[in-house]
């Protein structure tokens, strides 16, 4: 989809009251969203410390039936989340920034606190919480979060690597997809999603099961994870006013971002 198409997702936006934006406005924009990229997952290695270990070791922590199960829960979470978070914009407005991470902080302990059964049962509310927060995202970037395009751009924040992985901006290719958007191409844009977004929950999961920990590391979980797909939700649409409103293509600001991201890269 072109920015111009784009520019009709934004909520009133004409392409004739778009302003240029200036190119040393448009390399300070972009050094604002590198610098909130890069620390999106900062908090990711106090997790690893709390529970122990490596985050690809805890999905071993998991009973095998809740593995192989994973992948079908998640898509099941995306899907409802995607019908309950958009029905509740009607009814609880849009919040801020750290009553979101409260709220989510606060789901996480008490998920964590019953082990596997109760951190099951919060997996699909938490992922409604997070879709819920990169749609007011969208909304505060300008965009409406109730046409389809937009929805499929929530769900694609989702694509981006978790909190407790390292990529260096690899997964900045997420900003790209783009399929016919119907119906369909959002349940496929699910089931493509789904696969990465387990294992994200799942190292989640892994975490609030630790024996007596439970209730504090998914506090903590909860709090990083809320607050990284948050500010990748800050880091995809910003990216894309920005494409709009400086009138440049999207995949060239990607690769001027993801430039800065490897610059910023210990050598």
């Amino acid at each position: 989809m072109g920015c111009a198409k784009l520019a009709g997702q934004r909520k009133g936006a004409h392409m004739e009251n778009i302003t240029q934006v200036a190119p040393v406005e448009l390399d300070r924009e972009l050094d604002a969203l590198a610098e909130r990229y890069a620390r999106a997952g900062s908090g990711a290695i106090d997790v690893l410390n709390l529970v122990g270990g490596r985050a690809e070791g805890l999905l071993d922590r998991l009973p095998k039936p809740a593995r192989t199960g994973l992948q079908d829960a998640t898509r099941r979470a995306l899907e409802q989340a995607m019908k309950l978070a958009q029905t509740s914009r009607g009814v609880v407005p849009d919040q801020s920034g750290w009553l979101n991470r409260a709220v989510g902080t606060a789901m996480g302990a008490a998920g964590g606190a019953g082990g596997l059964p109760t951190a099951l049962a919060e997996l699909p509310v938490t992922t409604t919480l997070l879709l819920r927060i990169i749609q007011g995202v969208a909304a505060e970037h300008g965009f409406d979060p109730t046409s389809q395009s937009v929805q499929f751009d929530c769900i694609e924040v989702f694509a981006s690597a978790g909190p407790l992985e390292k990529d260096d901006g690899a997964d900045l290719g997420f900003l790209s997809a783009r399929v016919t958007l119907t119906g369909a191409a959002l349940q496929g844009i699910i089931a493509r999603v789904a696969p990465r977004l387990a294992t994200v929950l799942g190292q989640k999961l892994a975490a609030q099961t630790v024996p007596v920990l439970g209730a504090v590391a998914g506090a903590v979980t909860n709090y990083t994870y809320t607050n990284y797909y948050q500010e990748m939700a800050h880091v995809h649409f910003g990216l894309r006013r920005l494409a709009i409103d400086a009138d440049v293509p999207l995949n060239d600001l990607v690769a001027r971002l993801r430039q800065r991201l490897v610059a910023r890269k210990p050598r």
